[in-house]
């Protein structure tokens, strides 16, 4: 079977996407996990389909690397917001259904794409980490020196604990670099660290609000790996966010077609 493709990136989070509008295609996980392989497939952190969804433009299913759907990615919709645009499905403003609901997102003249989070108003805090869920679920540390922090060590560590060994959680790991905070994240499903995560950064640009991190108090400049996001919210008490907005580049890397074995 050969497929044609678009590969995307969102600050260095790469994904495989394909419009599946007609659906025809129907991908098993052994096939997905080929796909995103990054010595015998295409190599991607996660694969998407574009498919129709009534009451809305699309919608984006999304799976991790490992081949299973997973929930929200911030990155991917942003990148499948990009896509959307190319086919014709919208121009400035779009609305597209997700694993978490319905989202909105906006493209300016250069590009950039803006795409509206879920409210947050759950937070738990603990002695030395925050857990949240904004589409996807984060375990967030604050750390001394990140850029020397074994990401894959401690987040492997924390991800496959008793508490979160059954159904993964993301683990991100953040600290407050000049005028930026300096996210690094392990990625449930990948099992490894990404350039970013679109939810991830949304997640820690929340805490950092909380702990007084962050560069304005309704904005977040944020530093990953893979390049620059900012996150904008407006806050109620201490815990309650909402009005959440991811912004940053989504960029097509290339197109092509690939057989399947």
């Amino acid at each position: 079977m050969q497929i044609q493709f678009y590969k995307y990136q969102g600050t260095g989070n790469d994904f495989i996407l394909i419009d599946n509008r007609k659906g025809l295609l129907s991908l098993d996980s052994e096939q997905i996990k080929f796909m995103c392989h990054r010595k015998f497939g295409i190599g991607a952190d996660g694969l998407i389909l574009l498919e129709l969804e009534p009451g809305a433009d699309f919608k984006m299913v999304y799976f991790n690397s490992d081949g299973n759907e997973s929930s929200m990615c911030g990155n991917g919709g942003r990148c499948i917001v990009s896509f959307a645009k190319s086919l014709g499905l919208c121009k400035e403003k779009t609305f597209f259904l997700a694993a978490d609901g319905l989202h909105e997102a906006l493209i300016d003249e250069n590009e950039m794409v803006s795409l509206k989070m879920l409210d947050v108003n759950e937070i738990e805090i603990g002695s030395d980490y925050f857990y949240l869920n904004t589409g996807s679920p984060h375990y967030i540390k604050l750390v001394n020196d990140i850029e020397n922090i074994d990401v894959l060590f401690e987040g492997k560590a924390i991800r496959y604990s008793d508490r979160f060994k059954l159904e993964g959680t993301n683990v991100n790991f953040i600290q407050k670099k000049d005028e930026q905070l300096f996210v690094r994240t392990y990625e449930r499903g990948v099992e490894n660290e990404t350039l970013s995560c679109g939810t991830g950064v949304t997640a820690a640009a929340l805490v950092a609000s909380i702990l007084g991190l962050s560069n304005n108090k309704n904005n977040c400049l944020v530093k990953t790996m893979g390049g620059n996001l900012e996150v904008s919210f407006e806050k109620v008490l201490e815990k309650n966010f909402y009005n959440i907005w991811l912004k940053g580049f989504a960029v097509m890397v290339y197109k092509s077609e690939i057989m399947l074995p």
